[in-house]
């Protein structure tokens, strides 16, 4: 793996049995795990490979609140208040800090978009501003550019990716949780039309409640079980500088460029493009994602290749006491695209030039799953009694995840959640209603 992930220890044995079992180990699936063991619940969590072996180590480390639909502030608002007095909670490093996150406006009609979705942090309490002109300097230290304007947020922050979910998962175990890694669910027992186990690769486990927590893997996961969750992979490719002393220290997006500084005076980069390679369920769900592929298709490239084989071979059917796709492929570890990370590298060094002269230390690929309306799903699924979703989360999950772990482990034992869950709810794919990305968020 191209990504150093902190390493949690598995727990010894299998329990026969649980109050709840969640299926997936990243930010998601151990947030989740962490509230359900603090509130007394007996949680086991089965991941198939490692604690945060995919998207969760590999994204950006954004904690943002920042440009996020209106529909997630509420809750991003909820995880942000987790992650200030997570360290402290977790008596662990997650490598959070509130660095502040800026989106820049390089012309009116960006900065007009930006300025449109201002009442929507402000109704929610998210101290965003507006920046103009040499204002974006004065926070974006050491830019050599000049841009029309910048949307501002001093409260946001950034965390490790490589270090939170793992900081969860020890937590979690502390409280309680069975956290058993390289350990495949291959899937759940059902008994009278409800939910009554989960089959791993390591035999039965007796439980009443399964929270699906497995990102890019839950569609096909779900599939088994007749339901249909319109899911699509996208990859995006990053890269990591040497220590440096230049750089801003907020985090930063604009055309062409991501980048925060990490914990190990660094840099983690991208270009901010994702590449979309055609799979089956490129076919199965094209309509669904015609909306979003309108708005987004700039900073989506479409690609041909093995890929389309390799997904149809993984996802046939198969039995439960066979080796499953969840088996087979332990962790996603996919290439970067070349072009997108020679982009990043370009656009770095030309906005900051004094990164000419810093190496790139690292480069890798990571899949993010995505929902036709770039909103998650954190719900209970009708149609399976004792199942809770959790996933879809588009890219934004990394920063979202305390909070939606949270509200995840209230669903899943039917207390009074923390904010309203209807805008994630998995019946909005079933009962008509629009499945768009609301405009310029």
């Amino acid at each position: 793996m191209p990504v150093d992930v902190a390493s949690v220890d598995s727990s010894p044995d299998m329990p026969a049995d649980a109050d709840v079992v969640v299926v997936g180990g990243g930010i998601i699936g151990v947030s989740t795990a962490y509230f359900l063991a603090e509130s007394g619940q007996r949680v086991v969590l089965c991941e198939k490979g490692i604690i945060a072996g995919e998207q969760s180590s590999r994204n950006w480390g954004w904690c943002r609140s920042m440009g996020r639909d209106p529909r997630e502030i509420p809750l991003m608002m909820e995880s942000l208040s987790i992650w200030r007095g997570l360290n402290e909670r977790l008596n662990d490093e997650t490598g959070f800090r509130q660095t502040g996150t800026l989106y820049i406006c390089p012309d009116e009609a960006s900065y007009a978009k930006r300025e449109a979705w201002l009442p929507h942090a402000r109704q929610n309490g998210v101290k965003s501003v507006l920046l103009r002109g040499r204002q974006v300097n004065d926070v974006l230290t050491d830019s050599a550019g000049t841009w029309t304007g910048a949307l501002y947020t001093p409260d946001d922050g950034v965390a490790e990716p490589s270090l939170a979910a793992p900081a969860l998962a020890r937590a979690a175990a502390r409280q309680g949780a069975t956290i058993l890694q390289r350990c495949a669910v291959r899937g759940v027992d059902m008994q009278a039309g409800r939910v009554a186990g989960v089959v791993t690769e390591r035999g039965r486990i007796r439980t009443s409640r399964v929270v699906l927590a497995g990102g890019v893997w839950s569609s096909l996961f779900a599939s088994t079980l007749g339901v249909r969750f319109p899911q699509l992979k996208v990859l995006a490719s990053v890269l990591r500088t040497g220590p440096t002393s230049a750089g801003p220290l907020t985090a930063a997006w604009g055309p062409g460029l991501a980048l925060r500084k990490r914990l190990d005076g660094g840099y983690t980069v991208s270009s901010g493009s994702v590449v979309a390679q055609v799979v089956p369920d490129s076919f199965r769900f094209f309509r669904d994602f015609i909306p979003v592929l309108r708005q987004e298709w700039s900073g989506v490239a479409v690609r041909f290749g093995s890929a389309f084989l390799d997904e149809w071979r993984l996802t046939r059917p198969w039995n439960m006491d066979k080796i499953s796709p969840f088996e087979r492929v332990r962790i996603v570890d996919p290439e970067p695209s070349a072009k997108e990370i020679v982009r990043a590298r370009q656009n770095l060094n030309h906005a900051f030039p004094a990164f000419e002269r810093v190496p790139t230390a690292a480069t890798w690929g990571g899949i993010i799953d995505a929902t036709p309306d770039l909103v998650p799903v954190i719900s209970e699924v009708e149609s399976v009694p004792g199942l809770v979703l959790s996933s879809g989360f588009s890219g934004h999950g990394f920063g979202i995840g305390p909070g939606a772990g949270k509200l995840t482990a209230q669903i899943a034992t039917g207390k009074g959640p923390v904010v309203d869950p209807v805008p994630f709810s998995f019946s909005r794919f079933l009962d008509g209603s629009s499945l768009r990305p609301l405009a310029g968020f």
